[in-house]
């Protein structure tokens, strides 16, 4: 078994006395008493500002600042981290982050364990320090104090000890007493971590909130790039080609007046053609940014568009509604990247696409009879295809046996279109 906490430790009492944890545990108790000495003057010298209303978002800022130093702290106790429970406020400065803060559940616990630890807690950890291994430290120097003293000595005050014979005894009974003592300092460590997690450590609530707005940040983050995109084709469509088309047929105007066989008239045909071969790149360009059909007529239409242009003959049975903007774009890009694939590496002589919308969820099947063996890992794209659909929290699933066939699965879950 792994142990992570000092009470794992204790469950193998033989061993626990041979292992890290007693100097772990002690080391943490030592550390909080360090800690707590130092909160419990900050606390107090902001309590006299909270008077004039000033030091209470000192005490929040001091409360916040503690719980992450003791968080940190916890790493000493327990091998596990505990995360930060706090969200990012979403503007920069100090009002921002106060307003955010003052609305956290985890700011006021921090506060209250910043009290409670400046207060009660640091002087138990000294209490037991000074106990369970101050008074055994003291009876094992017995003979070292004996013997500089030369006459007598008076171990932990009360004891009085007159010779070696006594010194050695008592120096036994410490190493024992050290030993045993030491499993008490392991019990209050464990329960001390285990507090210190309860109260600084994100709760379930707070980690479901913030993958809740994760997702929300992703999705912004979608639409954003989606959004980008229209605009970059728009620019393109708008501004660059017409500006080809119109050198194109400015050229060809010009190639029109110059004499037949000339070199002149030969020039200006090189450069009509090639303003053409641009024009028709340009074109591809901008249909693979987003194609005006997709925007237009949506998924399914766009989808069969691209089956009718594949290099390999597809078979296309498609019935969708229309879906969201981002979902129909990666869809659509999921599947062209597909066929592309299956055009360049599989050898395959025909392919099937399916497409259906139920339950919530978009699922595509692109199906073909290739010589299979499809490897995300060696560059054919399919690395990039699953990361894009995993934004939407959607999967990418390849079936490619070596010798065929190869099946391509893409789910992605999405609302329901509205009627």
């Amino acid at each position: 078994m792994d142990v992570r906490t000092p009470w794992q430790a204790l469950t193998r009492p033989l061993a626990y006395p041979r292992s890290v944890w007693p100097w772990r545990s002690a080391g943490y108790l030592a550390s909080g008493a360090v800690t707590g000495a130092a909160a419990l003057a900050v606390l107090l010298v902001l309590a006299m500002f909270s008077l004039l209303l000033v030091g209470l978002p000192l005490l929040l800022f001091a409360g916040v600042a503690l719980g992450g130093i003791e968080r940190r702290r916890l790493r000493i106790a327990e091998t596990t981290p505990a995360a930060d429970p706090h969200r990012v406020p979403d503007t920069p400065g100090l009002a921002a982050w106060l307003r955010i803060r003052v609305r956290e559940q985890a700011t006021w616990r921090e506060l209250a364990y910043a009290v409670l630890h400046a207060t009660v807690l640091w002087p138990l950890d000294l209490i037991v320090l000074a106990v369970c291994l101050g008074l055994p430290a003291a009876l094992l120097g017995a003979p070292l104090s004996l013997a500089l003293d030369g006459q007598e000595t008076k171990v932990v005050k009360a004891y009085l000890v007159t010779s070696y014979p006594e010194a050695f005894a008592a120096s036994l009974l410490g190493a024992v007493l050290l030993v045993a003592l030491l499993y008490p300092v392991a019990a209050l460590a464990g329960a001390r971590a285990a507090m210190a997690r309860a109260l600084l450590a994100p709760r379930e609530t707070e980690l479901t909130d913030r993958i809740g707005e994760v997702t929300r940040s992703r999705a912004r983050l979608v639409d954003a790039f989606e959004a980008e995109r229209r605009r970059i084709e728009r620019d393109l469509h708008d501004g660059a080609q017409q500006r080809l088309v119109a050198l194109t047929m400015t050229l060809g105007l010009a190639r029109l007046d110059a004499p037949p066989g000339s070199p002149l008239g030969d020039q200006l045909a090189k450069a009509h053609d090639e303003a053409g071969q641009v024009l028709t790149e340009l074109r591809e360009l901008i249909h693979g940014i987003h194609p005006q059909v997709l925007a237009d007529f949506g998924l399914g239409a766009a989808l069969a568009d691209a089956a009718d242009r594949s290099a390999v003959p597809v078979d296309a049975d498609i019935e969708l509604p229309r879906l969201p903007t981002a979902v129909e774009s990666a869809g659509y890009f999921a599947v062209c990247e597909a066929l592309a694939n299956i055009g360049k590496h599989s050898g395959a002589t025909k392919a099937r696409l399916t497409a259906r919308y139920a339950s919530g969820s978009l699922t595509l099947l692109v199906h073909d009879d290739g010589r299979g063996g499809a490897d995300p890992a060696g560059g054919s794209g399919l690395t990039g295809l699953a990361d894009r659909i995993a934004v939407l929290d959607g999967t990418l699933t390849i079936s490619s046996p070596p010798g065929g066939p190869t099946l391509i699965r893409v789910e992605i879950p999405c609302p329901p279109p509205s009627a």
